[in-house]
This record gives structure tokens, sequence and C-alpha cells, in this order.
């Protein structure tokens, strides 16, 4: 289990994306509120590279409507910053809806860097549900762990 305190990640296997998504090795998370056991949300990191890592990012996530506007997100990914190090990541991909303010400011408040809007190829929407086009934010870690803890 992370912590920071304020939320603890629950490590999961009750999910894994299909194999063709080219996601390769995944770590899932439930988000709760530390020492409790009440899900407020989702993470998960993918560590592949592919097509749909292209567009759906390797870090994935979702915090449940009851909890939002707590930052729960950014601090459920600055958990998992040392993770994504020891897996030999040094900058990782998140993606969001162009329209999904709140996930914006999470990798604005996360550091990450707007990279660019790309269109999602039909391929992909065509077999898995995703939208049409997606914001791509790079996130440099370097230094991301120790942030963390600030």
């Amino acid at each position: 289990m992370l912590t920071d305190g304020v939320i603890d990640l629950i490590p999961v296997r009750d999910w894994q994306a299909d194999p063709a998504m080219g996601f390769g090795e995944e770590y899932n998370w439930i988000i709760a509120p530390h020492r409790k056991r009440r899900e407020m949300g989702r993470i998960n990191l993918r560590l592949g590279e592919s097509p749909c890592i292209y567009v759906y990012g390797h870090i994935g996530y979702h915090i449940d409507p009851p909890y939002r506007g707590h930052h729960y997100a950014r601090r459920a990914c600055q958990l998992i910053a040392p993770v994504m190090l020891r897996e030999g990541k040094r900058t990782v991909v998140i993606t969001c809806d162009p329209d999904n303010r709140p996930s914006r400011t999470t990798c604005e408040r996360l550091g990450c860097v707007m990279e660019r809007t790309v269109e999602v190829p039909g391929w992909i929407r065509a077999r898995w549900s995703i939208s049409r086009v997606k914001c791509r934010y790079i996130w440099r870690l370097e230094g991301a762990q120790e942030e963390g803890e600030a």
C-alpha cells in the first residue's frame, strides 16, 4: 500500500486491459481515505508503449463524484511516481478530454507540459470506448518523488 497520510493506494488485480491495447505490465490501485477501505476512485499505471498508450496515456485515473475537488488524483499520481521511476520511466503521458478541466488542472499541478491535442484513430475508437480527441500531457518524473514528499 502507498500512502501520503491523506489517501492510501490499495493494490488491486480485479481488472486488466485487453492485451491487444499494448498497455504492457499494469499496476492498479483503489484510491481510499487514509486508513479506510472506502473506494473514492482508481488509478492505474501502464508501462507499455503502443498506439493505444499514445492516446490513453501511461496513467489513467478517476475520482468518484462525491470526492472530487480535493486533489486526490494529483496526490495519487505523486504517490506512484517512485513506482514509475523504479520501473525505468523518466517521462510518462497522461491524457484527458479537452473539456475535462479538472483533469487538465491535475496535469498542470503535477507540472506536466501539454504536448498537443490529438485525434484518436478511428480503429481505436471502433474497438474500445474512448473520446474522439485527447490532450496529451507529458510528465517529467525527475524530482517528482521529492516534490511529492513536500
